[in-house]
């Protein structure tokens, strides 16, 4: 089949949905690849880098699939060719006429921002690609504006403070806002209506600023992964956080958005007035309606107080290679799902959710909105709603909680056991039940310490200490002319081998992990 990738349209969008690099990838997948003239040269990438890749320049409309950044506009709809798979960022719950009129034609669109949040189709999330660029560039974009040092300084010329900066929201685009504004030296504090990720943001060297709790309980993520728009009581509250601490900062980001809705408000006139002349506040949020009152889509406005509020909505769009880079790959990870025989045929399989969640339209039929999916990022109930809602089955009786006096009871029980196995032992065995029970009280009190999060690898390289039964099987090997020698020398070959599989593996998937995090 072939792939087609076009020059985008929209006004002022220098992506393009792939790379030279993305293109040998694809055509390792089994695809031709036919690029319009000129697709790239925005991002800068020139036609002759794509055809040494491996894709010809042509009419990438005639191809069997054509990736987009944006929705392909009404001309360059007219001229697909019917049966045509269509590949883009549509936003299919804001733009309903689009949807209305891909319904009309005998073509298949899939949606790539529609990818539900479940741990498997994070490869094919262009989201949360596009937002980490996006929390990157509001904070050169709030730089540039500030006009001052992000660091202080102390110099022979005076001493200059630290920016103050304020990230409201801290998914995908407020945590690298953070790490951003961080390295620039800036004191950075964040908010967000999930207290679950204070942790991320004191990571990152940021201050989680908290919004006092109400009586009720109340999840901030839908169960579809995303954010979902709050109760006038929570927004009342967080505004009253806003007044009181916006004054004082120098730089607001926002991120807050609601897919399908509009973004809610967060910072009204009042509060912008409020902040110091040359003060900046980054809109992320101004192409569902922004975030703050007096925002601009697509441009910089500086207030009668001297408050610049900067609307621009291509953010991604201003680091062009990087984005195409990283919004190529997302595309690669689809089309790789989608080519389940690596033969170079796109293959649309209903069956699996990524895939059903995405398609808006499938050979003319409308399939939007899809099911709902549930996603493991939906919040945890609260151990008062637990208990509300499990019930213990017919005839069962419900588990109590082990008391303290069992406990003690089972610890006295195990010490009157290691104890009379201590009385019958020979001297040479008492030493090594000795350092057993000592090893066993120890490593359950530094392990019990270790964060969850922590376990796998620290349980991956612990497995390395295995060494020590190798090293000991191999000296009990070569005792055949003692009493049970063949038999020790048998289990001395089975330790070894054993602790030998548990050596390597435990090198073997550290370096795995630790190969996640690190740079190609």
């Amino acid at each position: 089949m072939l792939i087609g990738i076009v020059k985008e349209t929209h006004p002022g969008e220098r992506r393009v949905a792939a790379t030279p690099t993305t293109v040998v990838q694809l055509v390792k997948l089994g695809y031709d690849v036919v690029v319009e003239p000129g697709a790239g040269a925005l991002s800068s990438f020139p036609d002759e880098a794509y055809a040494e890749a491996g894709a010809r320049v042509g009419d990438p409309l005639a191809a069997d699939v054509v990736l987009g950044v944006d929705a392909l506009s009404p001309a360059q709809l007219d001229a697909l060719t019917p049966g045509a798979t269509v590949v883009g960022i549509m936003s299919p719950a804001l733009r309903p006429a689009l949807v209305e009129d891909l319904a009309k034609r005998p073509v298949t669109a899939l949606a790539v921002d529609a990818v539900p949040r479940i741990s498997r189709a994070q490869p094919l999330d262009v989201l949360s690609s596009m937002a980490n660029i996006a929390g990157y560039r509001a904070v050169v974009e709030a730089a540039h504006a500030f006009g001052r040092f992000f660091t202080g300084q102390v110099t022979a010329a005076g001493k200059v403070p630290p920016a103050r900066v304020l990230v409201c929201g801290a998914g995908v685009a407020g945590l690298a806002a953070i790490a951003a504004a961080g390295r620039l030296g800036a004191v950075v504090y964040a908010t967000d209506s999930r207290p679950e990720v204070a942790d991320q943001v004191g990571s990152l060297g940021g201050e989680y600023l908290t919004v006092a709790t109400g009586d009720a309980d109340e999840a901030a993520v839908s169960a579809t992964g995303y954010a979902k728009e709050m109760s006038r009581d929570y927004n009342a509250r967080a505004a009253e956080l806003y007044r009181e601490r916006i004054p004082e900062m120098d730089i607001v980001i926002t991120t807050a958005q609601v897919p399908g809705r509009p973004a809610p408000k967060l910072i009204t006139a009042e509060m912008v007035a409020s902040m110091r002349s040359g003060s900046v506040i980054v809109d992320m949020a101004a192409a569902t309606g922004g975030n703050v009152e007096g925002t601009v889509r697509d441009e910089a406005v500086v207030t009668a107080g001297g408050v610049t509020i900067i609307g621009y909505t291509d953010l991604p769009g201003r680091l062009p290679a990087q984005a195409s880079q990283l919004y190529g790959t997302n595309l690669v990870n689809l089309v790789k799902l989608m080519t389940p025989g690596r033969d170079g045929r796109l293959v649309l399989d209903f069956g699996d959710v990524v895939q059903r969640s995405i398609t808006v339209v499938r050979d003319g039929e409308l399939t939007w909105p899809p099911p709902p999916v549930e996603v493991s990022a939906a919040p945890a109930a609260s151990p008062g709603s637990a208990q509300k809602a499990v019930k213990p089955a017919a005839g069962s009786r419900p588990e109590a909680p082990v008391s303290d006096r069992r406990r003690l009871a089972v610890a006295g029980a195990a010490a009157a056991v290691l104890f009379l196995l201590a009385a019958v032992s020979p001297p040479a065995l008492l030493g090594h039940l000795t350092v057993f029970a000592l090893a066993v009280v120890i490593g359950y009190y530094v392990i019990g310490q270790v964060h969850h999060a922590l376990h796998t690898p620290l349980m991956s390289v612990t497995n390395a200490i295995s060494g020590i039964i190798a090293v000991g099987a191999l000296l009990q090997i070569g005792h055949e002319g003692t009493p049970n020698g063949v038999l020790v020398t048998v289990l001395s070959t089975v330790a070894i081998l054993l602790a030998s599989v548990n050596v390597v593996g435990g090198f073997a998937v550290t370096r795995r992990m630790l190969s996640m995090f690190s740079r190609s």
